[in-house]
Parts: structure tokens; C-alpha cells; sequence
């Protein structure tokens, strides 16, 4: 589910060891999350929560959580 939205919001990313994900981040103030994926793509989710977020930090696998928990359930944007 895609969605187009005014110009996105530059979020600050921190590196996350990932085989499939360099960095994310997340503005609270928006409810965005982004996620830079090792393939050049970058993601912008919008509506999620902070849990949402937290969850994702204290995963095991940032991609299989990704997938599991954020991807096809957020409205989201490739930058």
C-alpha cells in the first residue's frame, strides 16, 4: 500500500546490523518511521506508533520484523 504525501521530513538514521537494512529512523512528532534498506532504497512508514518502533530496535532480525510487523500494515513512500 503506497501513498503519495507532501515533501518527506528529513529524519536522522542510526546504523543497525542488518543484512538487509543499513539504518533507520523515526520522527515522533509525525509518526514516520524510515527505513534505508541495503539494496539503495529508502522508505518512509507513516502512522506508526512508537511500540511499533521499539519493537523493531529490540528484534533479533530487523528485516524479518520488518516484514512480519511494518510492511503492507503502514501506508508508506519510497524516496
Amino acid at each position: 500500500m503506497s501513498v503519495m504525501t507532501k515533501k518527506p521530513t528529513n529524519i536522522p538514521m542510526v546504523g543497525v546490523k542488518s543484512s538487509q537494512i543499513v539504518s533507520v529512523g523515526y520522527n515522533s512528532s509525525t509518526k514516520t518511521l524510515a527505513v534505508k534498506f541495503t539494496s539503495g532504497g529508502t522508505y518512509h512508514y507513516h502512522g506508526v506508533e512508537q511500540g511499533t518502533v521499539d519493537a523493531l530496535m529490540k528484534a533479533d532480525s530487523f528485516g524479518k520484523h520488518l516484514q512480519a510487523n511494518i510492511v503492507g500494515k503502514f501506508k508508506h513512500k519510497r524516496l
